[in-house]
């Protein structure tokens, strides 16, 4: 079928809407109509390092209804209201142990620009077009795996809900699947986008009791003390370990880092307590960190998590319950955009004005 999609031709180069053929749903697989798509940090990393194989229809933050089902598809009907999230194979050990986001062909699947059979559904003219986190987004439709693929309640706004199959779910989850901190424990986001927010968020939920925002644009930390922040800093105007440890009478007991830089990383350690544990997941350049003096003389964890240890079709039914509910408002993260405005959106991303854009697909 022919439908609409956003292009990446070239590393860097701008979107370009483009007519583009989707073949039909495989084995396993269903299509669905995109009602709408977060847009992502890693999206743009796809696009400016070239990180998949171009050219491509990137994407990875889509929700949207199901068209129509493959053979042997048994979990999802038509008219299904859906989220995709990462691709994942779920037959390796740490798919069956409850981790896929570490699936031993994570990145395969989700950065080698292939479904799950390792083919594409995507050509142009009749050149293969790569295919991204199992799903390609950035389009009127897509195909995705069934085990991929979470059915949502009907009765929240569809639009909205894209985001929960990543950044979102990144953020929640490493507070809420990984880190568990206790009730009354202390903890500092370092980085106040859609992923700290979404962890500052959770940690709200679970009774921390500090909740120490760090960032370096006072806009961004004015709003976190309105999703539940006790405590901000201004990384650019205060020694922020030195501020974390007065605060917390010692250190925080957990961190989230979220920003990658590698000065916010080496301060997310350093104003830990001893036995705290920091939590990795902003895309970090190669460092060096004193092993000895910032993690094993006190007990210190250091821990990559990758999209928040969680099992998407578990987790993200619960975020939209926590949702529902009023204790996880994440609708306050995001800003709408028309399909034709992707380059601005990704833009105002870029430049901190937007904390989530969500791109509007279907009229």
């Amino acid at each position: 079928m022919k439908i609409t999609a956003a292009v990446t031709e070239a590393q860097g180069k701008d979107f370009v809407l483009q007519e583009v053929e989707l073949a039909s749903p495989k084995a396993n697989e269903v299509l669905i109509k995109i009602v709408a798509t977060g847009v992502c940090h890693t999206d743009a990393v796809a696009r400016d390092l070239a990180i998949a194989p171009l050219p491509a229809v990137l994407g990875h933050e889509g929700s949207g209804i199901v068209e129509e089902v493959g053979e042997g598809v048994t979990s999802l009907d038509k008219g299904d209201h859906v989220v995709i999230s990462f691709a994942h194979c779920g037959t390796c050990p740490n798919c069956l142990t409850g981790h896929p986001t570490v699936c031993d062909t994570f990145n395969p699947l989700n950065f080698g620009g292939v479904q799950d059979d390792y083919t594409t559904r995507l050509s142009k003219e009749g050149a293969e077009l790569a295919t991204f986190f199992g799903q390609s987004s950035f389009g009127t439709y897509a195909i995705a795996h069934e085990r991929n693929v979470v059915k949502v309640d009907k009765d929240v706004d569809l639009a909205l809900l894209g985001p929960l199959g990543c950044g979102i779910q990144t953020g929640a989850g490493t507070v809420l699947n990984r880190l568990r901190p206790q009730f009354g424990s202390t903890i500092v986001i370092y980085g106040c986008g859609a992923v700290g927010l979404s962890a500052l968020m959770a940690a709200k939920i679970v009774g921390c009791k500090h909740i120490i925002a760090v960032d370096v644009h006072d806009s961004r930390l004015e709003f976190a003390k309105e999703l539940g922040a006790t405590h901000v800093l201004n990384g650019r105007n205060v020694d922020v370990v030195a501020e974390v440890k007065k605060i917390t009478n010692g250190g925080s007991n957990y961190a989230v880092e979220t920003t990658g830089v590698p000065q916010v990383v080496k301060q997310s350690l350093n104003a830990l307590r001893p036995l705290g544990t920091c939590a990795i997941v902003g895309v970090t350049p190669e460092m060096t960190i004193d092993v000895h003096n910032d993690i094993m003389a006190e007990g210190k964890t250091m821990v990559g998590v990758i999209e928040g240890d969680s099992v998407p079709r578990v987790f993200i039914p619960e975020l939209v319950n926590y949702y529902k509910d009023g204790k996880f408002p994440f609708d306050r993260l995001v800003k709408f955009y028309e399909f034709e405005q992707i380059n601005e959106a990704f833009e105002d991303s870029k430049n901190g004005t937007t904390i989530k854009p969500i791109l509007k697909i279907a009229k």
